[in-house]
């Protein structure tokens, strides 16, 4: 089964057509994407909007369906202070609109117990939709490991409703392939691969995060028994921002080329 995607955050606001093209040249089944870009743009793509955009979400839609593309997950769901999850019904709409399978949320509002019934707002939005929703939980964030993440699943109490595994936030928040293997299996339901050092060289968490992980394997995380932690059949999405590389002219696919080969053998050793 192929398993892999290439997330929103890998790609730098690269236009949704051109992401899905870039999928299939390198064997990936599946993209996570947002509505709109990141801001963070080297390579100064065209902005784009596929919430304003109905001709864009077409050929995007065509594109996939040409390629044999889907969309595995789509992101800018965040839960924040002052602000209601119910307003974002229009925006899960256009996610259905495009095939997607899952949602992805955090919270960035410090009220944690107003986060838990956000986030089960949204998961019912998202069920009456016919989609799942990830949680995922990072250092920094409101829902910052993974204890706090399954107590937001327990609290929800609804089958759509699941953890989203980045392997950088799982490491660096202080839970490991054990702590994985220890909880139902049914808590979880995607995946965010990528690798870091131990010990950051950054004095930015998210700096980190959003501009420069690691291609599998060069770094320091126990990928191989995470993944061995994990359900066998959920999507694992190659999630290797490198601004950097990006910086100095190498495109996408030069880019993320190696990250796939190493998510692939990183599959081969597992089965």
């Amino acid at each position: 089964m192929n398993r892999l995607g290439i997330e929103h955050i890998s790609v730098f606001g690269l236009p949704p057509v051109e992401f899905v093209d870039l999928a299939a040249d390198l064997g990936c089944q599946y993209i996570a994407i947002a509505l709109t870009p990141i801001d963070i743009n080297p390579h100064r793509y065209p902005p784009y909007s596929l919430r304003d955009d109905p001709a864009l979400r077409r050929d995007m839609m065509a594109a996939m369906d040409h390629r044999g593309v889907s969309m595995s997950l789509g992101e800018g769901f965040a839960v924040r202070p002052n602000a209601d999850v119910r307003n974002l019904a229009a925006d899960i709409d256009i996610m259905c609109e495009l095939g997607a399978m899952r949602l992805n949320t955090v919270s960035m509002d410090p009220d944690l117990d107003r986060s838990f019934d956000q986030f089960a707002a949204l998961a019912e939005m998202a069920g009456a939709a016919g989609l799942n929703l990830g949680l995922e939980f990072a250092p920094g964030m409101s829902v910052g490991d993974l204890p706090s993440a399954l107590a937001a699943v327990r609290h929800v109490g609804r089958p759509n409703f699941q953890v989203t595994i980045d392997t950088m936030h799982l490491v660096r928040s202080g839970s490991g392939p054990a702590d994985v293997a220890a909880a139902d299996p049914d808590s979880f339901g995607y995946i965010q691969l990528n690798d870091v050092p131990l010990v950051s060289r950054f004095s930015s968490y998210m700096e980190e995060a959003m501009c420069e992980r690691m291609v599998p394997g060069t770094g320091e995380l126990p990928l191989l028994d995470i993944l061995a932690a994990l359900p066998r059949d959920l999507v694992i999405g190659i999630e290797v921002p490198l601004l950097s590389q990006a910086k100095t002219g190498v495109g996408p696919h030069d880019r993320l080329r190696p990250c796939i080969e190493a998510a692939r053998n990183l599959l081969v050793q597992l089965n």
